[in-house]
């Protein structure tokens, strides 16, 4: 198991990538975060095996449909034992 943050950058706001993602992360089995920032960007924390959180992050890479992503940012972190893949909605 290991924990990855994921910055993404683009027009990811108002495309339902809150919702997808999750969707996504549950048919694989990641567990994290994902939530909206202030700034515009949509900031993702995950959880899971190497091969899962490879093809995850490629997802991050594409989105759903109506998203336009600029960068992917992936920095590693330290595991936090998430227990599911939740939307944080401030």
């Amino acid at each position: 198991m290991k924990h990855i943050n994921i910055r993404v950058t683009g027009k990811v706001q108002g495309v339902s990538f809150r919702e997808t993602t999750k969707a996504i992360a549950d048919q694989m089995g990641v567990r994290g975060i994902v939530k909206n920032e202030k700034d515009g960007t949509l900031y993702l924390e995950a959880e899971g095996d190497d091969a899962s959180l490879e093809v995850f992050e490629e997802w991050c890479n594409e989105g759903p449909d109506r998203a336009k992503i600029e960068t992917v940012e992936v920095t590693p972190g330290e595991l936090k034992g998430y227990q599911n893949f939740e939307i944080i909605k401030k």
